[in-house]
């Protein structure tokens, strides 16, 4: 991306944030402004830091938000940090749960790591991205220097500021006290690596905008900028992407799997899509909007368009080309019929239990010998295992006549 002009990078930059308050946004916004024009005139990089605990050995899309904000960074000419928090995950980040969370073992912990840089990669550019694991510096954290950082704090913060925690408190379940180091890890994190930007999101306000910032600040460093992104939204629309959850779009998944996922998100989060994992400008976007709101733009034109950016870019052009022929094929060349029934998706139910309490099948043996021979498919891709989560809803089909619109 050649050299642009500050104001420029500012949009870009901010494109997908989410503070939840206008002033917070705009004083993110002048911080950030402020630092670009500081470093360049000092002819330095901005450093910016993201981390990612590995408590699972495989990234869905949702997990790529940051690591796209890191990518724009790269390709304006800053330093980014790709930070495996094998430390961090130890605890597990409390953020966005309302009880606590499993211990990882470092075992467990080691053998994600091994996955992330390289599907990170995907993304991030490899020779200009530096990983780190915040183990090399959190484990020699001293006990002093501990109660230290602790002491920025108090425990009225944790539970008033932290949705989590007050909803625990007030429902009498338990908080542990470990869950509160996590906050302080990551605002050290930051400390150690001197962070000019730290990347978020939502869920991870208090993190960044608290616990970092206080803790750079006692520590004689210059407060983090946050840049705190939306949330990515399951092919459901509506919930925060997730595996466990089954509306997750895997990294690893094919080229068909992955378009026809992307076709299956409502046309309400069309917007989140665009702006939080795709490579389009903040121009491109509004036009698209612009001409979708006018009329002049179908909605399922703009989404094969999301559909085929977001294959390109975890795959490659001509994969694209092929999952979208292939997309067309089943579904406007007519091998799916107008008309079908209906069935509505019970939150947690298996591919098998879709087959049988849509009466697809007459019994589970039956159900499952089908997924076994390849003969199951969800928006024409074939699914391989029947106990797994139902991926999306969408139309699933059972041999070649059997038809059913999941909801």
């Amino acid at each position: 991306m050649p050299k642009l002009p500050i104001d420029e990078q500012v949009a870009i930059l901010m494109q997908g944030t989410e503070y939840g308050d206008k002033l917070l946004e705009e004083t993110m916004r002048c911080e950030l402004r402020e630092r670009l024009v500081e470093a360049e005139k000092e002819g330095r990089p901005l450093r910016v830091y993201c981390g990612f605990d590995p408590r699972t050995s495989d990234l869905h899309l949702g997990h790529t938000v940051p690591m796209r904000k890191q990518r724009q960074f790269q390709e304006l000419g800053h330093d980014v940090f790709f930070v495996v928090g094998d430390y961090t995950s130890l605890i597990g980040d409390p953020s966005d749960q309302d009880k606590l969370r499993p211990r990882l073992t470092e075992q467990q912990v080691q053998q994600n790591a091994a996955t992330y840089a390289e599907q990170a990669y995907k993304i991030l550019d490899r020779t200009k991205t530096q990983i780190r694991f915040n183990s090399q510096w959190l484990s020699e954290l001293t006990f002093v220097e501990l109660i230290g950082l602790a002491s920025n704090f108090t425990l009225q913060q944790f539970v008033r500021e932290r949705e989590n925690f007050r909803l625990r408190w007030e429902n009498n379940d338990p908080i542990y006290l470990h869950e509160t180091f996590y906050g302080l890890m990551q605002g050290y994190d930051a400390f150690t690596l001197k962070a000019d930007v730290q990347i978020g999101g939502s869920d991870q306000m208090f993190n960044i905008m608290t616990a970092a910032r206080k803790i750079m600040t006692s520590l004689g460093a210059k407060p983090n900028i946050a840049i705190i992104l939306g949330i990515l939204p399951g092919t459901d629309g509506e919930i925060k992407m997730s595996k466990s959850l089954g509306n997750h779009i895997p990294l690893l998944s094919t080229p068909e799997d992955m378009y026809g996922k992307v076709m299956s998100v409502p046309d309400k989060a069309m917007g989140s899509f665009m702006r939080l994992v795709t490579s389009w400008t903040p121009d491109r976007i509004a036009r698209i909007e612009t001409d979708l709101q006018s009329g002049t733009l179908h909605p399922r034109d703009a989404k094969m368009s999301i559909a085929r950016e977001i294959v390109s870019i975890y795959h490659d052009e001509p994969s694209a080309e092929k999952a979208e022929e292939a997309f067309k094929k089943a579904f406007q060349q007519k091998d799916v019929p107008d008309d079908m029934p209906e069935y509505s998706l019970i939150m947690g139910q298996s591919v098998l239990e879709v087959l049988t309490a849509a009466g697809l099948v007459t019994s589970k043996s039956e159900g499952r010998r089908l997924v076994n021979q390849g003969g199951v498919r969800l928006d024409g891709v074939t699914l391989k295992e029947a106990d797994a989560p139902f991926p999306h809803p969408g139309v699933l089909q059972v041999g070649k006549r059997r038809f059913i619109k999941v909801k």
